[in-house]
């Protein structure tokens, strides 16, 4: 699988004004070049979530290696008045020359765990916090939620089709992190050409519609596409659209599509139908409004495929990972926030995942990274989990691809206790221990 690559835009403006107010005035008084560790985290999963998985890596690395200020973004901030002269100039030549370590892209994380650590001055990181948080917010979020579908669906091909549900460029997106965590295709073409994934799709009824009857719109579908198309058959009797499309295209119909009803239950009927008609090889996808709730409920009914749209592209309620970017070290001292419901551990930090002998994942070991500081003993069976991403501001080569970290998040969701893959209330899948320095 190739992707290709699309120019390079500016990603400098995708941010928040206050990220340029604080710059200003650091850069007036002095704390601009003081050196800092910023960290990406979240403090709970959301309701109902036992596990989450880690998105977008790749996308906010090239968003990182786009974010420089090139004269439409100065002349932008000049006309707008966010800063002053001196800002702008700095602004000028400014590209991220730091470090950063995180988790690996498909990882699974949990509360506390360090997703991303990032060190520079405060000047050249505090600018990242919108653009990062944006970035894994958002495809962390769809992560989690197509693992979960996935799972749902024990083997079964799961197409995501949600473009017209969400912003187009959240589209693309979505559909990276759909396949990320599993998903066989998507219905996106700038996705599959922007990133290499599989692309699907057919018809809509509205392609029935337009014919003169149900059969001329199977036959023309079939002319064009072939038999192992699949065939929309719930425009009108699903039943006797079955038959039609078994008429037109014979026993080797690649697949039918049902959209709307109670789809176990038209499954069921629809796979007696088929089998009786001698279509025994006919595959069944259903689709319309599925999240994995759903997904789970159809496990026992004769379904090959589902598509999601809706769910899938809104983190099936949960449209954020609940990320945040703290400062926990300055000049190589701890600093944290102390608000009640809003506090931090200060200190730069690293994580191991603690193992059982037989591969299931038992902790969360965070531990502060620091002279002194007290770290874990490395079990046998256990791993560090951050890696280097990038290095004094440029990416380290040779990371995981997107195929490669597909890989790993399916290997890594079988480490899990089966506590930990349930789609009920519940705790984390495992516990995240804090190590005091």
């Amino acid at each position: 699988m190739t992707a290709v690559t699309t120019p390079a835009r500016s990603s400098a403006l995708l941010t928040d004004r206050y990220e340029l107010t604080m710059l200003a005035s650091a850069l007036r008084d002095g704390t601009a070049e003081r050196q800092c560790t910023f960290e990406v985290f979240t403090r709970r999963l959301p309701n109902g979530r036992r596990y989450g998985v880690v998105g977008g890596i790749g996308r906010l690395l090239d968003a990182i290696e786009q974010f420089r200020f090139g004269e439409a973004e100065l002349e932008q901030l000049a006309a707008a008045r966010v800063v002053d002269d001196q800002t702008l100039d700095w602004l000028r030549d400014y590209r991220f020359r730091g470090q950063i370590d995180g988790y690996q892209e498909g990882e699974l994380f949990f509360p506390g765990s360090p997703v991303l650590t990032v060190r520079g001055t405060f000047a050249e990181a505090v600018l990242l916090e919108t653009l990062v948080l944006s970035i894994i917010n958002h495809d962390s979020a769809i992560a989690s939620a197509a693992a979960r579908m996935v799972s749902a669906a024990n083997g079964r091909n799961i197409i995501e089709m949600g473009s017209r549900r969400t912003h187009e460029e959240s589209a693309i997106a979505a559909a990276r992190s759909a396949y990320l965590a599993g998903f066989t295709a998507t219905s996106n073409l700038e996705a599959g050409r922007r990133y290499g994934i599989p692309t699907a799709g057919t018809a809509a009824h509205a392609f029935t519609l337009v014919h003169d009857s149900e059969r001329e719109a199977f036959q023309s579908q079939v002319n064009t596409l072939g038999k192992n198309t699949t065939l929309l058959v719930d425009t009108f009797d699903i039943t006797r659209g079955i038959q039609t499309a078994i008429e037109v295209a014979g026993t080797g119909l690649g697949a039918i599509r049902i959209d709307s009803g109670d789809v176990g239950v038209l499954a069921r009927q629809a796979r007696e139908q088929l089998d009786a008609l001698g279509a025994t090889e006919t595959k069944i996808v259903v689709s319309g409004d599925l999240d994995e709730y759903a997904i789970a409920a159809l496990r026992a009914e004769p379904v090959d495929g589902y598509g999601v749209g809706t769910s899938l592209v809104t983190g099936s309620g949960a449209p954020t990972a609940g990320m945040v970017y703290k400062l926990v070290e300055v000049d190589g001292r701890p600093v944290a926030k102390r608000s009640t419901h809003k506090s931090s551990r200060g200190g730069r930090k690293a994580a191991i995942r603690r193992h059982k002998p037989t591969g299931t994942a038992v902790e969360e070991v965070i531990y502060r990274v620091a002279p002194g500081a007290a770290e874990p003993v490395l079990g046998p069976h256990d791993r560090f989990m951050q890696i280097p991403l990038v290095r004094d501001g440029n990416r380290v080569p040779d990371l995981p691809t997107l195929e490669e970290s597909r890989e790993h998040l399916r290997h890594t969701l079988v480490t899990l206790p089966w506590e930990g893959l349930k789609l009920s209330q519940g705790e984390p899948a495992i516990p995240t221990v804090f190590l005091e320095p």
